[in-house]
């Protein structure tokens, strides 16, 4: 049988994260079956092409796992698979918040033939061998002695890194051909260029009330062990440079550092094993207060650390419990990742109850004596089945209970205690306007002037791509406009650079002479 698995594009940017849940659950199919693998951010597909996809690879089952903010999408593109004749079984956290609306069952027509709840490591090989003999269920839960049932992680499947096809997940093929052209003339190694999903724990304990990572993973830990981490990262090593390419790894833990303990005994392992590689992981700020722990993930390749920083207010931050982050601890977290040339993706949400005009202004302010990072802005968006959901409705403010159903990006579905709707859109747009404007790019490289030329041209493109979460810049021309805006620090970067080149190459000669 040929299955699809299918991950809808997130409706924001082509600047993508391949999701986990499709190599894993390629990894748990049973043999005797074609996987076929789609990343919306990365193969963008209309509801046509999605059609003539299936019926031209035979598709008899398709497997789709959508995020909140993805599901109005998401069932489109099933309606278009499901006509096409095959089967589509939906999963993910947003099913599992909302398991009558996919079946139709909630003011809803329906979408899919099956559904799967919580965690699918256990279901999914049930799910597709139903499938195979036509037997298919509408709902599968991971039930064992009447309890739902965790995966452990000890006995972790091994992902097949060797043969899946990667290409569409290559970002040097979604450069411009100018680009890549310079690339191949300059070197050999940047053939490919991939950001893969590894895994090593799941589950979080702090039960953020916005969060829907506690209500779908729990808030017990389970972790992989060292050993079977450390064999995925070199077997990711030996595939990419065989290919003569080059890639960085994202740790989709939703807490890499939650154990600090396990997670320096990792790091160790790591550099012990050969099998330091770039990544990147997302830590809570108050777990990046440990020196040692700072040293061995810049040791072990740490380039990049998404903090959910969220607020500058203490009292918004205690509102929606996650008081355990301290604005005035954040400085010192940051600087201690820079002064180890890691730097931070701060997320940061308006539309708190606490929020009021101006924070845009406010929350930039404090940023400013911060080491520069890339910031993220989003708006409070309440998500089925969190706290933060069921208080808004149980006290009648939300104004649009289903509003993922006609989402509309960077747009409130109720109004904050203190700030409208309209104001609160205007802050983030006046955020995301503020942060990456060529002046907040050229103060940001100014304040790591003393780093290497490498690093700050590193954190000069990443500002510039991490522009494009919010502002359109998929196209040639947006690129140019945005290059040409930002033409004072490029020119002196590449001045810089220049430079360094012509006394590499002046000393080089005088070593020469010299040894003549």
């Amino acid at each position: 049988m040929n299955i699809l698995l299918y991950s809808p594009d997130n409706g924001v940017t082509r600047n993508f994260m391949p999701h986990l849940w499709m190599f894993l659950l390629k990894s748990l199919t049973p043999p005797g079956h074609e996987v076929f693998l789609i990343d919306g951010n990365a193969q963008p597909m209309t509801e046509d092409e999605m059609s003539r996809f299936v019926r031209d690879h035979d598709i008899r089952l398709v497997g789709i796992s959508a995020m909140t903010r993805m599901a109005a999408r998401a069932y489109k593109m099933a309606d278009a698979i499901r006509a096409a004749g095959a089967k589509v079984v939906f999963g993910g956290p947003h099913v599992t918040e909302v398991p009558e609306e996919p079946l139709g069952r909630a003011e809803e027509p329906r979408h899919a033939d099956a559904i799967a709840l919580g965690e699918a490591d256990y279901t999914w090989p049930q799910i597709v061998n139903d499938a195979a003999t036509g037997s298919l269920k509408e709902i599968y839960r991971p039930i064992g002695n009447g309890q739902e049932m965790k995966p452990t992680l000890v006995d972790y499947p091994q992902i097949p890194w060797d043969t899946i096809q990667l290409e569409q997940f290559n970002l040097v093929g979604k450069l411009p051909r100018l680009v890549r052209w310079l690339l191949k003339r300059k070197t050999k190694s940047w053939e490919s260029l991939y950001v893969l999903p590894v895994e090593s724990g799941r589950g979080c304990p702090y039960g953020c009330e916005f969060c829907t990572v506690t209500g779908f993973f729990g808030d017990v830990i389970r972790f992989r062990s060292n050993q079977s981490v450390i064999g995925e990262l070199r077997r990711l090593k030996r595939r990419v440079q065989s290919e003569r390419g080059n890639f960085g790894v994202f740790f989709v833990d939703d807490n890499f550092a939650i154990n600090p303990k396990r997670t320096k005994s990792l790091l160790r392992e790591m550099i012990l094993e050969d099998a330091v590689v770039p990544w990147i992981a997302q830590i809570s700020v108050n777990l990046l207060k440990d020196e040692e722990l700072l040293d061995l993930m810049a040791a072990s390749g740490a380039r990049c650390i998404f903090i959910g920083l969220e607020s500058v207010d203490a009292d918004n931050l205690r509102r929606v419990q996650k008081s355990f982050n301290k604005p005035s601890a954040y400085r010192a977290a940051l600087d201690g990742l820079a002064r180890r040339g890691i730097y931070a993706i701060t997320s940061f949400i308006f539309g708190m109850d606490g929020d009021t005009p101006g924070v845009a202004k406010r929350t930039a302010e404090v940023m400013n004596t911060w080491p520069p990072g890339f910031p993220v802005f989003s708006l409070m968006t309440p998500f089925p089945s969190t706290p933060l959901y069921q208080r808004l409705l149980q006290a009648g403010r939300l104004e649009r209970p289903k509003h993922w159903l006609d989402s509309s990006l960077f747009t409130m579905s109720f109004t904050p205690e203190n700030i409208t709707q309209a104001q609160a859109e205007a802050e983030v747009r006046q955020a995301w306007t503020r942060s990456y404007s060529p002046r907040a790019t050229i103060a940001a490289l100014r304040r790591i002037s003393d780093r290497p030329l490498s690093e700050r041209a590193v954190v000069f493109f990443t500002r510039l791509a991490f522009r494009g979460i919010y502002f359109p810049q998929m196209t040639l021309r947006h690129w140019s406009i945005l290059l040409w805006k930002n033409r004072r620090p490029l020119l002196s970067l590449c001045c810089e650079a220049l430079f360094a080149l012509r006394m590499r190459r002046d000393v080089a000669v005088a070593s020469n002479e010299e040894t003549a």
